[in-house]
């Protein structure tokens, strides 16, 4: 299973212009979950936070299409940023999961910035080969430390999705890494540029069903 968590960029600021917040996150629900749809995605409506939201998918190329369709999508003022991660997810009642995946996820979407999409070595892995046409991904080098404020493992690989109509250059993702003494500093990150062959994704199936 592939869980992509999304965000809202500087929800806050966003929310403060009221009808301009309301009309928005309507536009958002509607599109959003056609947009899921249209990739064989299930929309998890019981999960997600208040300015976010959850959506799985039973292929992760799937999930990295979806992500890139979202960011193409006409939802000004909003501007999102997604986390994927590819695992396996327990279905604690009928309609919420839970576990490690939907948290990395989470972790993910967290320490990506408005417009960019970020996904775990595992999803990484899953989708090489399978990426939407003229669409490429940016390999970070594996995690020396956990980022400023999470749990992340680590030494877990990080990856961007970048595409011609994306923006593609991001500040570094917020780390806290220990230098020689073992005080922690933000900000030490180095990236290492990988492209990968361009292939058009799609959505093979016709439907799907999400195994605990």
């Amino acid at each position: 299973m592939t869980l992509l968590h999304a965000g809202v960029e500087h929800p806050m600021r966003l929310w403060g212009v009221q009808s301009e917040a309301i009309t928005a996150a309507m536009v958002l629900s509607r599109k959003v979950s056609a947009i899921i749809a249209g990739h064989c995605g299930v929309r998890l409506v019981d999960q997600g936070v208040g300015d976010g939201f959850v959506a799985a998918f039973a292929h992760a190329s799937d999930a990295v299409a979806c992500a890139l369709e979202l960011h193409q999508a006409p939802l000004s003022p909003i501007v999102l940023r997604i986390g994927i991660h590819t695992g396996e997810a327990q279905l604690v009642d009928e309609r919420i999961y839970a576990g490690a995946t939907m948290n990395l996820a989470a972790e993910l979407r967290d320490l990506a910035h408005g417009g960019q999409t970020v996904m775990s070595g595992a999803t990484e892995d899953a989708v090489l080969g399978r990426l939407p046409m003229r669409a490429w991904l940016i390999g970070l080098r594996p995690m020396e430390g956990s980022p400023e404020g999470h749990n992340f493992p680590q030494s877990q690989r990080i990856a961007q999705l970048c595409h011609p109509n994306l923006r593609n250059t991001f500040p570094p993702l917020r780390m806290r890494i220990a230098d020689a003494s073992g005080i922690p500093y933000v900000g030490r990150i180095l990236v290492n540029v990988q492209v990968v062959p361009h292939w058009e994704g799609g959505c093979a199936a016709a439907g799907m069903v999400l195994a605990g």
